[in-house]
Order: C-alpha cells, then structure tokens, then sequence
C-alpha cells in the first residue's frame, strides 16, 4: 500500500508538469523525424557546371538526374571557387577536363559516377583529366568532417556545461545571494561570461590545436581565424546555456530543455548531409547558430579562405552573442528588479 502510494506520488506530480510529459512523448517522436528526414531523403543530385560541352553529353548528364549549369569560362570559374557547383566540365582536345570543387568527398564521388556513366559511349571520355580546386583526391572523411567535429564539440560542451553550471548557482541560493548585493544586473551577466569564458577560451584553443596538429585534420587557412571562430563559438554556445538555464527551476527540467535544443543544432550542422532533404527543412539551419560556425571552420581549414569570407557567418555569432546578453539581463529582472 505505501508502494502503490509512492507511486501514484510520482505520477501527479509528472502529471501536473506538462513540460515533462511533452519532452518525454515529444521529442522521441522529433528526433525519430528528423533521422527519417536525413537517412530516407533521395539521392544527391551533383551540380556541374559545363563550359563548351556538345549538347548530347548534357542531356546525357541529365538524364544521370545531374542538375547542369551552362557557363562561360569566367563564370565557371568563380562559381566554383564559391561552391555554387561541385564541378565544372570543359572539353579540350575531346578529353574532358573535370575541375571539382573538392571540399566533400562524397560530393566528389558523385560527380566522377555521373560523368562516367554519361560518357560510357565515348572512349575518349573513359579517362578524363581530373583536378580539384580544394581538397585532394585521396581526402578522407574525417579531413572533411574535422571541421564539423571541432565546432560541435566546442559548442555542445560549453552549453552543456554552462547551462548546468548556471542553473546550480540558482539552486544553490548564490545567485540569489548576489542579486541582493547593489551589483547591476548586466555586471552580473557579464561576469559570468568573463568567468566561464575565460574556460571556454583555453577550451577552444586546445581543441583547435589537437585537432590541427595532433589529429592531422586538413588545414589550409589561418590559424587564428580558427581560433576566433571558435571561441565565438563558444561564447554564443555559453550564452545559450545560461539563457537555457533561466527557463528551467529543476535539474530535470534542464535535462529536457537541452535535448530539445542541442538534438536539432547537431542533426543541421553540416554533420548529415540535409541537401537532399525538403527545401523548407533544410531552411531550418540557418537559425541554428551551429551551421554558421561549422561554415566558417569549413571555409578557413578547407577552402583556405580569409576573414571577408567568413564575416558573414561571424557577424551571426557575435551578433548572437550581444542578442542573448540582453536577454540574459533581462532575464534576471524576474530575480531582482535593479
């Protein structure tokens, strides 16, 4: 009887925190569509661009369901270099000169596959010359996903830790403690972040650097473009884990909240590829602040790019960053009104 009545404890007290029950009918169900979305979308298509190619052979790269671009040699050429296309085809001497774009293998694949069954009637065709304006032919797969790898991880321990560690100041009564002191609510936000910061900096640095200099990923840019992406990274992975935290008034209820933030943030990150997923889906990355970082570790270590390419994908970030400060403080009215 005192069993049963343990039991039925449990029970109202779920029963009377919807956010519980939701997280745990919901987001099993969220995270099993989303992997259908990925593993069940259709094949890649490759886009290649041609340049002077007859229009038989183009035909017969679409009928291999390859979306083709026709361009002049100078628009093929920055397409490329923008990854616009994955390959651009131009014929010289009837030997077919594939340039790709090279930064994913399996992109890579891809084309070589179309071009070779478009081209099984022609000889010639059989060997074409291949060349690769980034990456090379024998690049792995962890070369292509190091970069990913590398802001995940940044961003998915910082928040994890943060939000835990900034919710146990709550429940611990010293954040409390503190709001009664006549600190500002903004000196506080931003001594939290100066304070877990300063972790998640030498974090980020040494992430960086095994995974540059001990793993061997491929690197073609600068270091400290890296590194600045990285800890921007960080800081807005750190700012989301405090905001995180505000919404939550129990470890449980953290649990939850991050699995409903984190699961999305790794499933569009760049980690799966989601090009062959509907358009509308894959419109959902750009409001993960993951993919913009993983964009930009992208273009640094693999593409070799420089600062005005990423600017972009940093001014999300840091924009991110200031955006959630405010809301931070904000947030801390409901404590304190100072």
């Amino acid at each position: 009887m005192r069993t049963f009545s343990i039991t039925l404890r449990i029970l109202q007290q779920v029963r009377r925190d919807p956010r519980t029950l939701v997280m745990m009918f919901f987001v099993p169900m969220l995270v099993l569509t989303l992997l259908s979305f990925i593993f069940n979308g259709s094949d890649y298509n490759p886009k290649i661009g041609v340049v002077h190619v007859p229009s038989n052979f183009i035909h017969k790269l679409e009928d291999q369901d390859a979306k083709v671009f026709r361009y002049s040699e100078y628009e093929a050429y920055e397409a490329l270099r923008a990854s616009e296309v994955d390959a651009v085809i131009t014929l010289k001497r009837d030997i077919p000169q594939i340039q790709l774009e090279g930064s994913d293998p399996n992109k890579n694949k891809a084309v070589l596959a179309v071009v070779q069954k478009a081209s099984q009637s022609s000889a010639a065709a059989l060997q074409p010359d291949v060349t690769y304006v980034y990456g090379y032919k024998d690049m792995s797969s962890f070369d292509n996903f190091g970069s990913t790898l590398i802001g995940m991880f940044v961003f998915l321990f910082v928040f994890l830790i943060s939000s835990v560690a900034f919710l146990s100041e709550r429940t611990s009564g010293t954040l409390e403690r503190l709001l009664t002191t006549p600190v500002y609510r903004w000196e506080i936000v931003l001594g939290y972040l100066l304070g877990f910061g300063f972790l998640t900096v030498i974090q980020s640095a040494l992430v960086a650097w095994f995974a540059i200099d001990i793993l061997d990923v491929m690197m073609i840019g600068s270091y400290g473009l890296v590194l600045l992406v990285t800890i921007l990274t960080a800081m807005a992975a750190l700012s989301m884990g405090i905001s995180l935290s505000t919404l939550a008034n129990n470890e449980l209820q953290i649990i939850q909240l991050i699995q409903v933030t984190l699961v999305p943030q790794v499933f569009f990150s760049g980690l799966f590829d989601i090009t062959a997923m509907p358009v509308w889906l894959q419109a959902l990355s750009r409001i993960m602040p993951l993919s913009y970082a993983v964009d930009a570790l992208k273009m640094i270590m693999i593409r070799g790019k420089g600062f005005s390419d990423i600017a972009g994908d940093v001014g999300v970030l840091l924009s991110l960053c200031l955006v959630l400060f405010a809301v931070n403080t904000f947030a801390l009215k409901r404590y304190r009104k100072i």
